[in-house]
Formats: structure tokens, C-alpha cells, sequence
């Protein structure tokens, strides 16, 4: 009777060494990208790149346009508005309304400085904006603070049936301009 020693059985080491592992197994080579997947994917890529090029092109022809409510409303009747600055407008659409001895004139409630809403302070008879000091007069120039250019008149004319039309788009400031008309509407 013929006996294999321990040593030579599979994955057993020879006497004092540690077991060995069994070989593993070689990795599946991965399968190769044949010549029509290639070609299906090339395709699929250039009618994306058309699909976009095409909706692009498309969204070209369609204006952006931000819809926003007109700059342009009926501020009342002018025999309503004492004489001095009037803050009715201050909220609803950032304007002040001012009535001399000779007529309208009607101020944007915006700093020339960096764009915050100034606060009328009567008995000092200016405007002062919170943001970063800066003081205009009744007739909006600077007269302190870092502003650069008065505040801008927008135009005001008074209508046929007495009503103060105000219109924030058409706007100045330039001291020989702001004067006349449209940025001044005689009232007697």
C-alpha cells in the first residue's frame, strides 16, 4: 500500500509551511467595442450635437422680454398736493412730488450713489440717505456725502383733465435741463 504524503496534496505546503491558496481563476478579457456599436454611438453623438444646435438656433428667434408694470401712472389731481415735497408716492412707486410757487416737479427716490432710497427729513429741509450719508436739497442736488450727480427728475406734465402724469422712464438731472419741460410742469 502506497501513501502520498501530506506535502503533495493540493494547495497543502510542505511540512511547516502555511497553506497555499488556490491558483484563482484568469480575468475575462473585456469584450471589445465592435465596429457597428462604434458606429451606433458616432451617430447617436452628431444627432445629439444637431438636436442642441437645432434647439439653440430655435431659442434664438424667441426675444427675451421681461414683462414689468409701466413706468408711466396717474399721480392724482396736482390741486391735491400742497407745496413742499410730497412722500405719497414714496411706496408704490419710488417717487416724490414737489410743488413750488411756479409748478411739478417730480423726484426718483434713488441715490445717485449706489441705488438706496433716501429719506425726506422736513424739518432740515433735505433728503438723507440711510446707506451711506449722502444729503440732497429740495431741488436734488448733493450738498453732502459721497453721490457723484443729483437725484434725476423724471417727467411730469399735467394732463386735460387736471391729473399729474408721471413717467419714470423719460428721466435727467443736468442743472440747465432739469428745469424745463417735460422734467417741470407750470402750475398756477
Amino acid at each position: 500500500m502506497t501513501t502520498t504524503p501530506p506535502s503533495s496534496a493540493p494547495g497543502a505546503g510542505g511540512p511547516g509551511e502555511p497553506p497555499r491558496a488556490p491558483a484563482a481563476a484568469p480575468a475575462p478579457k473585456p469584450a471589445a467595442v465592435n465596429r457597428r456599436d462604434f458606429l451606433w454611438l458616432g451617430w447617436g453623438a452628431l444627432v445629439s450635437f444637431l438636436g442642441a444646435s437645432a434647439a439653440a438656433t430655435a431659442r434664438f428667434f424667441f426675444p427675451n422680454v421681461i414683462y414689468e408694470p409701466s413706468q408711466k401712472f396717474n399721480a392724482g389731481p396736482a390741486q391735491s398736493y400742497d407745496k413742499g415735497v410730497s412722500t405719497r408716492w414714496l411706496n408704490e412707486q419710488r417717487v416724490w412730488i414737489v410743488r413750488t410757487d411756479e409748478g411739478f416737479y417730480a423726484l426718483w427716490a434713488r441715490c445717485t450713489h449706489l441705488g438706496c432710497t433716501p429719506n425726506w427729513f422736513g424739518d432740515q429741509g433735505r433728503f438723507r440717505c440711510p446707506c451711506h450719508g449722502s444729503n440732497f436739497n429740495p431741488d436734488g442736488d448733493v450738498i453732502a456725502g459721497p453721490a457723484p450727480i443729483p437725484l434725476w427728475r423724471t417727467k411730469v406734465e399735467i394732463a386735460t383733465t387736471g391729473d399729474l402724469i408721471i413717467d419714470k422712464a423719460v428721466l435727467e438731472n443736468r442743472e440747465g435741463l432739469r428745469g424745463n419741460e417735460p422734467y417741470f410742469a407750470k402750475y398756477a
